[in-house]
């Protein structure tokens, strides 16, 4: 089996992630409360500079590029081509790798659940838009 990387999608991915974080975060959705619960202001946002966000889109890339190579084994393990599989990958690794990380680690640290819910579900918006994505290249 001969792996590509179809880097097309990985930047699509990349940048349809930065759109949700963009988004999430706003006044509109759920920054009001995501500041509310970390304590973290403006002011404090404005403090960091761009790192962050520069840290968020290098993390968005390295997960488009696992999106697309565990999208591109199941497709060939599987057979299967459906943007469904895709998004069921999308789920799947959500659910493994970040949905179960970050709930760990908000409970030891004691987080509010709420915050926990507002991450979460940003992370599952994340991973199903990229792998929805990922999926409409086949």
């Amino acid at each position: 089996m001969r792996m590509e990387i179809n880097w097309v999608a990985v930047l699509s991915a990349t940048v349809v992630g930065m759109i949700c974080a963009g988004l999430w975060y706003t006044k509109t959705l759920f920054g009001p409360s995501w500041r509310r619960l970390t304590g973290i202001s403006e002011a404090d946002s404005q403090k960091s500079g761009n790192t962050p966000m520069v840290i968020v889109l290098f993390a968005n890339i390295i997960t488009a590029i696992v999106l697309v190579i565990a999208i591109n084994i199941s497709k060939t393990v599987f057979e299967n081509n459906s943007i469904w599989l895709s998004l069921l990958v999308g789920f799947i690794l959500w659910l493994a790798f970040s949905a179960t990380t970050l709930i760990t680690h908000n409970a030891f640290e004691q987080k509010p659940t709420k915050l926990t819910w507002i991450n979460n579900g940003y992370q599952l918006v994340l991973f199903i838009s990229m792998a929805l994505v990922i999926g409409l290249f086949r």
